[in-house]
């Protein structure tokens, strides 16, 4: 009975220990890329793509133009609240009609992104494109979940 019960802690244990493993290398994968310049972001992506989709030089060429410009975005989205931050401007929530707009320009951001993809890739490529698409949403919407239990449970 006694063995029973260490094995049982033994493995409570480590469990405990592998998941603060995890969210560590998350947040240091973050860090790198977070000191990557645009071009940079721009040019690993357009690679994994590249590998990913089999995409020819002209389709690489292209993508590889959205890609930087939407890093360039991103890098300024990223620079503006660092500043925020670091001002020390309060955080103060969106209001709804902040919130909505936001909300409003994200969506047709996507959609923009999907017919400028549909335009570039050929059909089974854009349906492979879709679908990895949707994988990172499930991801996102996964992730966002856990760091909701994580905060209901800290609380």
């Amino acid at each position: 009975m006694k063995k029973i019960l260490l094995i049982a802690i033994a493995l409570v244990g480590l469990q405990a220990v592998a998941q603060n493993h995890r969210g560590e290398g998350k947040k240091e994968r973050g860090d790198k890329m977070a000191n990557l310049s645009a071009e940079e972001i721009a040019t690993l992506q357009t690679k994994r793509m590249t590998l990913y989709l089999d995409l020819t030089e002209s389709q690489q060429k292209k993508i590889q133009a959205i890609n930087l410009e939407n890093a360039t975005k991103r890098k300024e989205m990223m620079e503006e609240r660092k500043a925020k931050k670091e001002s020390g401007e309060e955080r103060t929530k969106p209001t709804d009609e902040e919130r909505l707009a936001m909300e409003n320009a994200r969506l047709d951001h996507k959609i923009a992104m999907k017919a400028k993809m549909k335009d570039i890739l050929n059909e089974e490529q854009y349906t492979k494109w879709e679908k990895s698409q949707q994988r990172m949403a499930m991801r996102g919407k996964k992730n966002k979940d856990d760091s909701k239990k994580n905060r209901k449970q800290k609380s």
